[in-house]
């Protein structure tokens, strides 16, 4: 039968109440049927799941999918010490690659702790003609050689490009010759992210998520289960044809659903934009902006929001600095909308438990405290016993969803998982530890709201240890034998 698979001699992992017992699972066109033990095959797939554990199909609710499938591409900058080191790496590149028209990509640099920003006369100095653009790793602020400039129409400038400015380039890097990633890259990095047990994401690119998911679909990708974001300059649009968070969106065969609107309402703390109550700790006085600063006023989120809620739409608003996050938090409250703060990175004490009294999942991505930690330890000394709040948030009756950011975190829900309960990510003890989850809190924070129930969606991974016993290495490592999507096996271990 299409679409319809047993999954036989697993334990199923209960993430309400810890335990892991026998039980067989039974998908039917789609969805769960049957649960129990002792199921006999009646003409399905049958998986034999004798040794693993079975659980809900992961999700990463917070992803930027086609700038992930574009990385594998890019030249990597990642912790380049300063603007002389990311040109020289991106000189290395340029001789390596042929100069066939296409542009060059570079991502990875944090400039937050580097001496001065680089310029654009020194990046046209290794590039020349080819339209080069290098994206911060935390992808708040950008830097262009000159011949991208031109290939955008945007002036002659000095330095990166940050925040609005940018977001705007960002959108459009397929204009960029031979940037925009082929079917090829596409389904490769949709693999993967199967291959690690996701069956579900909520993508928040920055350009037509919900245009680009159904052609996927009509072209036979259908592993993922996709709700697609839609952005203030696109609101329009997506008003006007009426899609609520929720519906299927046409051509999507009920894969693909409208997400929420993403609004990022502040900046990133590599770029020193994030919009905190205090100065940043290394800000000497005087400084412009030494708090950061909002994207969007509180008058502006307000309206947008509004708009958004009286169309049906969810709202996802980016916050990063604990300014930021009680202006998302006020605008929730004045305009009824649901949704999400995406990162909740840095919070106030006396916002913890608004999460809950609001209804307002906390959407975080343990994963960057990885990357944040020294950084922090620099610009955010004062205040890194209020960043990632995620036990606390639980511990006021508030709701998690973890993702990874991706391609800003690598989109591995285990490494996720795994980030949540280490609160580290090399030797070093875990950071600020009371707000360490359990294996079971993060599961469940890593499933939709999903458990494997009679009536649920078709969708579920089967592991090969008991994922509620593993310590952080073992969960970083989990070993992954079948992820199934709406039935349908998507990945099979060897």
């Amino acid at each position: 039968m299409s679409d319809s698979v047993l999954v036989r001699g697993g334990h199923l992992v209960d993430l309400d109440d810890g335990r892991s017992l026998p039980a067989d699972v039974r998908v039917r066109s789609g969805r769960v049927v049957e649960v129990g033990p002792g199921l006999e095959p009646a003409g399905e797939t049958v998986l034999d799941a004798r040794g693993g554990w079975v659980l809900p199909g992961l999700w990463d609710a917070h992803i930027h999918v086609d700038k992930y499938a574009r990385s594998a591409a890019w030249v990597d900058v990642s912790g380049a010490s300063g603007p002389e080191e990311v040109c020289a790496r991106i000189a290395v590149a340029a001789a390596s690659r042929p100069d066939d028209g296409r542009a060059l990509v570079a991502f990875g640099y944090l400039s937050a702790s580097w001496s001065r920003l680089g310029t654009v006369a020194e990046l046209d100095a290794v590039t020349g003609e080819r339209p080069t653009v290098v994206v911060a790793a935390d992808t708040h602020n950008g830097w262009l050689n000159s011949a991208a400039l031109a290939t955008f129409g945007l002036p002659t400038c000095g330095g990166p490009l940050a925040e609005n400015d940018w977001f705007a380039v960002f959108g459009r890097l397929d204009d960029l010759p031979g940037a925009a990633p082929d079917p090829v890259q596409e389904d490769a990095a949709i693999a993967a992210l199967a291959a690690r047990g996701l069956t579900g994401l909520v993508d928040l690119e920055f350009d037509a998520a919900y245009r680009a998911w159904p052609q996927r679909v009509a072209r036979g990708q259908r592993s993922l289960r996709v709700r697609a974001a839609v952005y203030p300059h696109q609101l329009d649009e997506v008003l006007a044809a009426g899609w609520a968070t929720g519906d299927p969106l046409p051509g999507g065969e009920g894969l693909v659903t409208m997400g929420p609107l993403k609004v990022i309402a502040d900046g990133s703390m590599g770029t020193r934009t994030a919009w905190c109550c205090d100065p940043y700790s290394d800000a000497p006085p005087g400084v412009p902006h030494q708090s950061g600063a909002p994207n969007y006023d509180p008058a502006e989120l307000h309206d947008l929001m509004v708009r958004a809620h009286a169309g049906g739409l969810t709202c996802a608003v980016h916050a990063i600095g604990d300014r930021a996050n009680a202006m998302a938090l006020d605008a929730f409250a004045a305009t009824g909308a649901s949704g999400t703060v995406e990162h909740a990175q840095l919070l106030r004490r006396d916002d913890v438990a608004r999460f809950a009294a609001l209804g307002v999942v906390a959407s975080m991505q343990p994963h960057h405290l990885v990357a944040d930690r020294d950084t922090a330890a620099e610009l955010w000394a004062d205040r890194t016993d209020r960043l990632y709040l995620t036990r606390s948030v639980l511990a006021a009756g508030g709701t998690l969803a973890l993702g990874s950011d991706a391609p800003v975190s690598p989109p591995d829900p285990w490494l996720t998982i795994a980030t949540a309960v280490s609160r580290t990510g090399d030797d070093r003890p875990a950071w600020h530890p009371a707000e360490a989850l359990t294996p079971r809190e993060a599961l469940a924070a890593s499933v939709d709201g999903r458990r494997l129930v009679a009536g649920a969606p078709g969708d579920l991974v089967v592991v090969d240890a008991d994922p509620l016993a593993a310590d952080a290495a073992g969960l970083a490592a989990m070993g992954v034998r079948w992820t199934v999507c709406a039935g349908r096996v998507t990945h099979e271990g060897a």
